[in-house]
């Protein structure tokens, strides 16, 4: 099915049961003793049971409701579909804050094609806070209530507030570029994986910068940040929705001016 007669507004009831359902595995692990984590690589890289049952959760409602559609996650992999639509499921990411109890982990959903999400979504299970952008949406719900979506408007770096997760931020190489971007911006923090994402779709911080990123870790931010009004790019300005270098950024003038430190 060609993608201009796929009206993706239709797609979020599904989108936001499997929310849900993953709001349900994964509270039932959170901050509980005996949770297991083991490494997907020789560095530490964990993935627990909940990483794994709440994606199955996620494609179990998929197959039933969706069932010709495509679907890449983190987990369990690539299933190939015929109607133009491919779901990309990270059920927790921020793995690292999920087994230490931090409630910045979360659940990322989107729903496109092979040239980008065209709706997504940032969940919290623990805090209750859903971030939906795309598919004519720019809200957020939680404990204030539902409200618009919607980017800064900073334009100097020195009024910035940068994020990251990782201090490192990639290779040495790529370290040193975020350094130039840190030493204008007004404030940078650590930590939050895709929540700060989200921060920045609700107009609370400024630029995020990260290297290193998988598909899964930012289609459903990406889709969430352009529908609040933001800019996300990789660091020379193409399409940012197969991962690796990532920025995101409140307005265009912060884009150019961080693009620039680099490179």
């Amino acid at each position: 099915m060609p993608e201009d007669i796929i009206d993706y507004s239709e797609l979020w009831p599904v989108a936001e049961a499997l929310a849900d359902a993953a709001r349900e595995v994964t509270l039932r692990y959170f901050r509980q003793p005996g949770l297991a984590a083991e490494s997907k690589a020789a560095h530490f890289d964990p993935v627990t049971l909940a990483d794994r049952e709440a994606e199955a959760a996620m494609r179990e409602i998929l197959d039933r409701e969706r069932p010709d559609d495509g679907i890449f996650g983190e987990e369990h992999g690539v299933k190939e579909g015929t109607s133009g639509v491919v779901w990309v499921l990270d059920p927790i990411d921020g793995t690292r804050g999920f087994i230490s109890g931090t409630p910045t982990w979360g659940v990322l959903i989107a729903a496109g094609d092979d040239t980008g999400p065209k709706l997504g979504i940032v969940d919290q299970p623990f805090i209750g806070e859903r971030f939906m952008g795309g598919g004519g949406r720019a809200i957020t719900r939680g404990p204030l209530g539902e409200r618009a979506l919607g980017v800064r408007d900073t334009t100097e770096l020195s009024a910035a507030t940068l994020y990251t997760t990782f201090p490192e931020v990639g290779t040495p190489e790529e370290g040193a570029a975020f350094e130039r971007v840190k030493a204008k911006a007004k404030l940078t923090r650590y930590g939050c994986d895709c929540y700060a994402y989200a921060l920045l779709a609700a107009g609370q911080v400024d630029l995020v910068i990260e290297a290193g990123l998988q598909s899964y870790d930012i289609q459903g931010p990406l889709a969430v940040i352009e529908a609040a009004g933001g800019i996300v790019t990789n660091w020379q300005g193409g399409p940012a929705h197969q991962g690796g270098q990532v920025l995101a950024a409140a307005t265009p003038e912060l884009h150019a001016a961080a693009m620039e430190l680099l490179w």
